[in-house]
C-alpha cells in the first residue's frame, strides 16, 4: 500500500500543479510559480499536510534535475558560446562573480558563518531563465537590446551553474586550501574517467552494435539511450564522489555532437517536464506559508535588498561595456529574480548540511517572493530604465560621426542594419544618395560604413539621435527592427520629429500591420506576407517546370507512336 500512496500523492501534487499552474497561465504569469504554491499548500511545513510521501517526491524530482542539466548539455557548444562574443561572456561571468560576492557580503552582515554565506552568495547569483525569456517571448522583446543582453547573461548563467554545483560540494567537504585543491584535482580526474566510459558506452555500444538508422528510425530507442545516458551518468558521478550536476551536464554535452541529438532533445522534453514538475513542487513543499507570514518582514526586506542590488549590478557591467543607460537598467531588471536553480543549489547545500535549516527556510521563501515579482518587473523594465536614467542625468549618446558628415542632410534613413537592413539598403549602393544608418550593433555598423554608408551609433528611439541625424531632412526612412514594440518607440519618435516623412516599417507579424498604419506608417512590409509570396512564386514555378516537362515527354511519346505505325 506504501507504493500506491506515493502514486497517488505523486497523481495528487501533478494535478494540482496542472491547476495552479494553469490558472497562473491564465493571467500571464508563469506556470513555475503555479507548482510552487501547489506543492507549499499541500505539503511540508504549515501546510494542509494532504501528500504524506515528501522524501519519495523529493527522489523523483530529482530525476528531473539531472535531465534539465542533461538536457542543457545537449544545448551547449562552443561554438554558440563564442557566438556570445567576448565582452557578452566576460559581462556574464563578471556579473555572476559580483553578484555572489555581493550575497556574500549580505549574509556575513546577517551573521552567517562564511561557508554557508558563500553557498548563499553563489546560488542568488543566478536568474530564472523560464520566468524571464517566458515574459520575454510574450511581450515580443527577445529581440529588443535588453532581451539579446538578458538572453546572453542567462546562457552564461546556465553554463556556471555546474561549477556552483561543484563549489557547494567543495564547500560541503571543506579542509585547508590544501585539500580543497586535491578535491579539484579528484574531481577534474574523475571527469575524464566519466568522459572516457562515456565515449566507450555510446560510441561502441549505441552507435555500433545499435546503429544510427535504427535509432533514427525507432524514436523509443532514442528516448530510452537519453534516460539511460542522462540518468546513468548522473549515477556515475555521484558513484565517483563528484557532483551528479557535473555528470549530467556532460554526457547531455557528449551526446549534444552525435547524429541524433536534436532528435533526443525533442523526445526527452515531455519526460523533462513532468519531473521537472515534480521538482518545483517538491521545492514548494520546503516553504512554509506560516513561517512566511511570520516572518514576512525579513523575506520582504530580503527580496528588495536582492532585486535592487542585483540589477545595480548589471547596470553597472553594462555600462561599462558602453550599453546606453537605460538599456543597461532595462537588463539589470530583468534579471534582478533569483532563479530555479536556486533551488538545485539550495537543496544541494542543505543535504550537505552547510546551509542550516532556517536559513534555507529564508532562501527558499525570497526565491518564490522574487519569482513573483519577475512578470511585473520583466514586463516594466524598458519605462522603469528610461525614467532611471532620466532621474540619473543620463542622455543618450548621438552616434559617433564627424561634423563634417553632420552636415550632409541624409536622402535615407535606414534604422537596423541586420540582414533585412542589408537587403533593403542594397538598392542604394553605388547610387549617389546620401544613405545614413543608426543601429547600436557596431559590426553591423562597420559592414554599412564599408557599403559608402555614414553610420551612427545610437538607440533610434531616442529623440536626440534621430534630430542628430536630421531624420526630419530626409526623404524615406526604413525602419527593419524585428521587435514591433521597438519599431513601434521608433515609428512614433519619427511621425513626431518629421510628419512629412516616408516611413517605411518591417512587421515580422501581421497581426501589427494595422498597428503600424495607425501609428503612421506610410508602408508596411510584413515578414509573412514577403515570406508566403516567396513560397507560393517558388511553387508555382516547380509546377510549371513540371508541366513543361510532362507536356514534352507527352510529345515525344506521341511522336513515337507515330513513327512505330507509318507503313514501310
Amino acid at each position: 500500500m506504501e507504493h500506491w500512496n506515493l502514486l497517488y500523492n505523486v497523481v495528487l501534487l501533478l494535478g494540482a500543479c496542472m491547476l495552479s499552474g494553469g490558472l497562473f497561465a491564465r493571467f500571464g504569469q508563469s506556470p513555475m510559480l503555479g507548482y510552487l504554491l501547489a506543492g507549499m499548500f499541500l505539503g511540508g511545513p504549515g501546510s494542509l499536510h494532504i501528500i504524506h510521501s515528501e522524501d519519495e517526491i523529493e527522489v523523483l524530482a530529482e530525476l528531473g534535475v539531472a535531465l534539465l542539466l542533461f538536457s542543457l548539455g545537449l544545448e551547449f557548444s562552443l561554438g554558440r558560446l563564442l557566438s556570445l562574443g567576448a565582452k557578452t561572456l566576460a559581462s556574464g561571468a563578471l556579473q555572476v562573480i559580483l553578484t555572489a560576492v555581493f550575497g556574500t557580503c549580505l549574509f556575513l552582515g546577517m551573521r552567517l558563518g562564511l561557508v554557508e554565506a558563500v553557498a548563499v552568495g553563489a546560488l542568488i547569483s543566478l536568474s530564472s531563465t523560464a520566468c524571464v525569456l517566458r515574459v520575454l517571448m510574450e511581450r515580443s522583446e527577445m529581440d529588443s537590446l535588453h532581451g539579446r543582453n538578458t538572453l546572453a547573461v542567462l546562457l552564461t548563467q546556465d553554463i556556471a551553474v555546474v561549477p556552483l554545483a561543484m563549489l557547494m560540494t567543495f564547500l560541503a567537504h571543506g579542509g585547508t586550501p590544501g585539500d580543497i585543491a586535491l578535491d579539484v584535482g579528484k574531481t577534474l580526474l574523475a571527469a575524464t574517467g566519466l568522459i572516457l566510459v562515456l565515449h566507450i558506452g555510446l560510441n561502441i555500444l549505441a552507435v555500433r552494435l545499435l546503429g544510427t538508422l535504427t535509432l533514427d528510425r525507432n524514436r523509443e530507442l532514442t528516448l530510452i539511450l537519453a534516460v539511460v545516458v542522462g540518468l546513468g551518468s548522473t549515477w556515475l558521478a555521484i558513484r565517483a564522489d563528484i557532483s551528479p550536476s557535473l555528470g549530467a551536464f556532460v554526457a547531455g554535452m557528449f551526446l549534444g555532437s552525435s547524429a541524433f541529438a536534436t532528435q533526443i532533445r525533442s523526445d526527452i522534453s515531455s519526460l523533462r517536464t513532468v519531473l521537472l514538475t515534480l521538482f518545483f513542487g517538491s521545492a514548494g513543499m520546503f516553504a512554509s506559508p506560516v513561517w512566511i507570514v511570520q516572518n514576512a518582514p525579513l523575506v520582504i526586506l530580503v527580496t528588495a535588498i536582492v532585486i535592487v542590488g542585483k540589477a545595480g549590478i548589471i547596470w553597472a557591467i553594462f555600462r561599462m561595456v558602453g550599453q546606453p543607460h537605460h538599456v543597461a537598467a532595462a537588463t539589470g531588471i530583468c534579471l534582478a529574480q533569483i532563479g530555479e536553480f536556486g533551488f538545485v543549489l539550495a537543496n544541494i547545500g542543505r543535504e550537505s548540511s552547510i546551509i542550516t535549516p532556517e536559513t534555507h527556510m529564508l532562501v527558499i521563501s525570497t526565491i518564490i517572493a522574487s519569482l513573483f515579482a519577475t512578470p511585473i518587473l520583466v514586463s516594466n523594465a524598458l519605462p522603469l530604465g528610461a525614467r532611471l536614467a532620466k532621474l540619473g542625468g543620463a542622455k543618450h549618446k548621438a552616434g559617433l560621426q564627424n561634423d563634417d558628415d553632420h552636415s550632409h542632410h541624409p536622402d535615407i534613413v535606414i534604422i537596423g542594419f541586420g540582414p533585412a537592413g542589408r537587403l533593403a539598403a542594397e538598392p542604394f549602393i553605388g547610387r549617389g544618395e546620401r544613405v545614413h544608418v543608426i543601429d547600436l550593433n557596431q559590426r553591423g555598423l562597420l559592414d554599412a560604413a564599408a557599403l559608402g554608408f555614414i553610420a551612427h551609433i545610437g538607440d533610434a528611439s531616442s529623440s536626440e539621435v534621430l534630430e542628430h541625424c536630421h531624420v526630419e531632412k530626409a526623404h524615406i526612412v526604413i525602419v527593419t527592427i524585428p521587435d514591433h514594440k521597438a519599431a513601434m518607440r521608433i515609428l512614433q519618435e519619427i511621425r513626431r520629429i518629421a510628419p512629412h516623412t516616408h516611413i517605411t516599417v518591417r512587421s515580422r507579424y501581421q497581426r501589427y500591420t494595422n498597428d503600424f498604419l495607425d501609428a503612421g506608417a506610410s508602408a508596411v512590409i510584413g515578414d509573412e506576407e514577403e515570406v508566403g509570396a516567396r513560397l507560393g512564386q517558388e511553387s508555382e514555378q516547380w509546377l510549371n517546370e513540371l508541366d513543361e516537362c510532362l507536356a514534352a515527354n507527352h510529345d515525344d511519346h506521341d511522336h513515337l507512336s507515330n513513327t512505330e505505325t507509318r507503313p514501310h
